[in-house]
């Protein structure tokens, strides 16, 4: 019983309202015969929430009381019965309180996702004094990504307690504030080697000047940022004196995206995004790369060739930690976005200033320096994760693809 049936006249003289809760096997028609059932009665809507799991479908509505209730509580019932359904229909006071300030969305990946770490997870953000006002599947396959609607704390606290827990359960957290800027154009702005591709170009161009595991091992020290950039840079470059130019066509062809990549740029662009990609490679590389995948800006240094071999030596100036992050404000200022709209994404120490920089800066795969300082991580080994953390589904993006006759992976039947 509750408290406005014990006591009638606090019923009359408060706002009453319904809340009906629809259990049942999901089939076309439900929703609609619950509603022609409500109609009958003149009430108000205000508030409404439908999921289905395993085609079970959980249906809330909450509802004005009309003063006859009774009667309407029987006529849901029934129609729920006809259905093959059960129906709950409590009465109460008011609306739904009002969600606190400190509104965030927190999308949790993992492959797989156990319950154990999801009630860790759980538990830290009530341990916060937060709340988790809804919960979403953004994909299933390769990976679950769950997204997260959470109010009661402000963003940066409640990301750096989940940090800590992310680390612990081997998952992949990113929290942003639940804002506008989420549903807005963005700009990305992505690394290209080990975050765009697999491996380094450097040392695919080493390989074939017998010098790869030397220049392999400048190139470690300078991602965990115990080398100055540039003077590792030009060290290796200079390995590479002599070499024939001949070899950078190779090198292309020999090139392995991350996987997701190209979804990533075909979604995104479909919805009006950017792209740029900046890298401490070289554009003889990075050029090609952008034109192929249909990136709007690119920069990286440039190899000197003379007479057909490289000179071991870059042209101007080299895109170093500092430039990258230069790059990124150019970018935004051209595309007309505030740094507040882009979304920075790379793996190693130089990929620092870039990320913080950017309203959003995720490492990817990444080198504990710059794990340690972005505002999340992505571990798995799909590049078009990203798209969950920007609150994209991947029903969505499969539906899209559908539609111009691409065709993505299916998940595989539970």
């Amino acid at each position: 019983m509750t408290a406005s049936d014990a006591d009638p006249d606090r019923a009359d003289n408060e706002p009453g309202t319904l809340l009906i809760t629809l259990v049942g096997k999901d089939r076309p028609g439900v929703t609609s015969a619950i509603f022609q059932a409500l109609a009958s009665a003149g009430v108000e809507v205000v508030d409404i929430e439908q999921i289905v799991l395993r085609r079970r479908l959980i249906l809330g509505v909450l509802v004005t009381a009309p003063r006859d209730w009774k009667k309407l509580r029987t006529r849901i019932q029934e129609t729920a019965e006809e259905l093959g359904m059960s129906a709950d229909v409590d009465r109460g006071t008011g609306d739904n309180r009002q969600r606190p300030d400190g509104r965030s969305h927190v999308t949790v990946i993992g492959a797989p996702l156990k319950a154990r770490a999801f009630s860790a997870v759980a538990g830290r953000i009530a341990d916060a004094g937060a709340n988790i006002d809804r919960i979403e599947r953004m994909a299933r396959y390769p990976v679950t990504a769950i997204d997260l609607h959470v109010s009661g704390v402000d963003t940066e606290k409640l990301r750096s307690v989940l940090a800590a827990e992310a680390a612990e359960q081997s998952l992949d957290i990113a929290v942003q504030p639940a804002n506008l800027s989420r549903h807005g154009m963005r700009l990305i702005v992505l690394d290209v080697d080990s975050t765009l591709i697999q491996g380094e170009i450097i040392e695919m161009l080493a390989a074939h000047a017998g010098l790869e595991a030397e220049v392999a091992a400048v190139t470690e020290a300078a991602m965990r940022g115990d080398l100055d950039f540039e003077e590792a840079l030009r060290e290796r470059v200079a390995r590479l004196e002599g070499l024939d130019a001949g070899v950078l066509d190779q090198v292309y062809d020999d090139i392995q995206l991350t996987p997701g990549v190209r979804t990533m740029v075909r979604t995104l662009r479909r919805l009006g995004y950017r792209f740029a990609i900046v890298s401490g490679g070289f554009s003889q590389i990075t050029d090609r790369l952008a034109e192929d995948l249909g990136i709007h800006y690119s920069r990286a240094n440039e190899l000197e060739i003379l007479d057909g071999r490289l000179t071991g030596r870059i042209v101007g100036d080299v895109v170093d930690r500092a430039g990258k992050a230069t790059a990124l404000r150019q970018f935004a200022e051209d595309v007309g976005v505030p740094l507040s709209a882009v979304v920075a994404i790379g793996d190693g120490a130089n990929d620092l200033d870039m990320l913080n920089a950017a309203g959003l800066g995720i490492a990817y795969n990444a080198k504990p320096v710059l794990r340690e300082a972005a505002d999340t991580a992505v571990n798995v080994p799909y590049l078009d994760a990203i798209m969950y953390i920007l609150g994209i589904s991947r029903e969505e993006i499969e539906a899209a693809d559908a539609a111009e006759g691409f065709t993505t992976p299916a998940p595989p039947v539970s």
